[in-house]
């Protein structure tokens, strides 16, 4: 059996009940760790919470290469570890999917995704929110103008984007490079960039940071460490603007 289980958002801790009473009694123990990443918690503090050894898996070993995951689930129980909710990235659908074509039974236990986190720590709510995007590190010769026109659309409707920032293996991109990288694409598209914007660090720890306002104002912020994420909101509703001026400070 193959199960997909959600670790939440910062730490170990998070991980529900459930969860980790599955983990501790699983033949195998796989861990992605290029969707998203526990900064509260590295691989050895896990396997001390859990009584298990982690098999740390990259993008290649789960896209390319899963036989291991298939085999181990094959033979027994293996439990595939993501941060945040499982299902949330199509990598994990796609496995999934193998899993259940070769007769393998699956199971989700879902676990605290940023994307409903986003909504208590911000005050935006969650039927507002359009399409998502993405905003990765330019490389040369390249430089995405996508999430700019993602942003324009939601905006034409009335709806907030969320953007989720790049990670790389030695690098997280930060709110201020979000936002600096937006505004570059704004201008590229001859455009003015969004008057308004809310950054969030470290949700899920116990000192999340939110803030809220133009972007000269977030770029010059300090958010401190990772995850960081990021907000485009379209015109606000009163509570909406209440409560980001209460804590984000709007």
């Amino acid at each position: 059996m193959l199960i997909f289980i959600g670790l939440g958002l910062f730490d170990e801790r998070d991980i529900s009940i459930k969860g980790l009473e599955t983990v501790k009694s699983a033949d195998r123990v796989f861990l992605e760790a290029y969707t998203s990443r526990l900064m509260g918690a590295d691989t050895a503090r896990l396997e001390e919470y859990y009584g298990k050894e982690v098999k740390v898996l990259y993008r290649e070993d789960v896209e390319n290469n899963p036989e291991d995951i298939l085999i181990a689930a094959e033979n027994g129980t293996a439990a595939f570890l993501t941060a945040g909710d499982p299902m949330v990235s199509t990598t994990h659908s796609d496995l999934r999917i193998r899993a259940e074509e070769r007769g393998i039974e699956t199971g989700i236990i879902h676990g605290a995704s940023i994307q409903s986190a986003i909504c208590g720590l911000s005050g935006l709510q969650n039927y507002r929110f359009g399409k998502s995007c993405s905003v990765p590190y330019p490389e040369k010769g390249w430089f995405p103008l996508t999430p700019a026109e993602t942003i324009r659309s939601n905006m034409a409707q009335g709806l907030h984007t969320l953007v989720y920032l790049d990670i790389k293996p030695d690098r997280y991109m930060t709110v201020n490079e979000g936002v600096e990288l937006i505004s570059e694409m704004c201008k590229r598209r001859e455009e003015e960039p969004p008057e308004l914007f809310v950054g969030i660090a470290r949700a899920g720890s116990d000192r999340p940071v939110v803030r809220a306002g133009r972007g000269p104002d977030l770029i010059a912020y300090d958010f401190g460490g990772p995850l960081q994420i990021l907000i485009v909101p379209a015109e606000l509703h009163m509570m909406e603007e209440e409560y980001l001026r209460v804590f984000a400070g709007l």
